[in-house]
């Protein structure tokens, strides 16, 4: 004789369920005490320094705050005006923001790899000194920018791309490259390209240095027949997870790159807000005109950005099961 359970019984073993959960969940915690106590100082950085600055930034998303005054809470105001009101947002920072990062991620990437593929391919001796060469700029940073960059697009004549442009006949005069709007983020591109040989660039050079060997020789038996098949079909799906790393680095770097604008320019408003990326529009926001709340719904929208880039990028060099 079949038996229909009531939805009744169906409601008392769910919260039976989930008690056993927690009790194996604490039980697990207490068998691992030593595991946890090595975690601890991570998970405590973690939450002080990730967590908190989130949600805080997130509640005061929701607010009208200057810094000084009271909390003023005002729902999704902010939110509403950012895609409503701020015309230099949807206009010049979000534009400005994908043109960057579509040319200057993917382009990055490609370099680190391709880059790090060839120096692999050098006798051991020399490889070290290639590896430096290229890391240097990224350890260099803003002394790169200021002695290398500012120096080469100098708008007067003693810059070396006027020097070299005016003693070849090719300018009359002068190009001030930096303040004209029609040249600033071509500039501010090959800047970040020129410096996107960074952690992921390292990463990538020690994970080719992992792949075993003899998946080459096997590759060349089952009928791969040149290096390029080799990279597609054996080295990028054998350090899949240096790749990811790599990925995940260039994002970050890519969607806080804001300040190379500020580095070339000197100035935090570029001309024309040309080189105005979502990060310039936060710290305008956050650091001149003291609109916190406004700010920190700007570094929300940043940071889902950033959240669905990276799921694809996890979805791309992860497997299913990994998922």
């Amino acid at each position: 004789m079949k038996t229909e359970l009531s939805p009744g019984m169906n409601l008392v073993k769910k919260p039976r369920l989930t008690l056993a959960k927690w009790k194996r969940f604490w039980l697990d915690i207490r068998r691992d005490t030593f595991c946890y106590l090595f975690l601890a100082p991570f998970l405590i950085c973690f939450l002080i320094f990730i967590v908190i600055p989130v949600v805080m930034a997130a509640t005061l998303s929701f607010t009208s705050y200057d810094g000084f005054g009271k909390l003023h809470f005002i729902g999704v105001g902010n939110y509403i005006a950012l895609f409503t009101q701020d015309i230099i947002f949807l206009t010049k920072a979000l534009p400005n923001t994908f043109i960057f990062a579509l040319i200057v991620g993917p382009g990055g990437y490609f370099l680190s790899f391709l880059f790090a593929w060839l120096i692999h391919q050098m006798p051991m001796k020399v490889r070290d000194y290639y590896t430096l060469v290229f890391y240097a700029p990224s350890m260099a940073g803003a002394v790169a920018l200021s002695v290398v960059w500012i120096a080469a697009f100098s708008g007067d004549r003693v810059g070396y791309i006027n020097n070299f442009l005016l003693q070849m006949g090719w300018l009359d005069s002068p190009v001030i490259w930096l303040q004209d709007p029609k040249y600033l983020m071509k500039i501010m591109i090959l800047v970040s390209l020129w410096m996107s040989f960074s952690v992921g660039f390292l990463a990538m050079l020690a994970g080719l240095q992992t792949v075993n060997r003899e998946l080459y020789e096997a590759g060349r038996i089952d009928g791969i027949s040149n290096r390029l098949q080799e990279v597609f079909y054996i080295t990028i799906p054998s350090m899949k997870p240096q790749m990811l790393f790599s990925a995940v680095m260039t994002i970050v770097s890519t969607l806080k790159a804001g300040s190379i604008s500020t580095q070339l320019t000197g100035m935090a408003i570029t001309p024309q807000y040309a080189g105005h990326l979502i990060i310039n529009h936060v710290d305008d926001y956050a650091f001149i005109r003291f609109e916190l709340g406004y700010a920190s719904a700007l570094s929300v929208i940043l940071l889902l950005i950033s959240y669905f880039v990276m799921r694809f990028a996890y979805r791309l060099f992860n497997s299913k099961e990994e998922l």
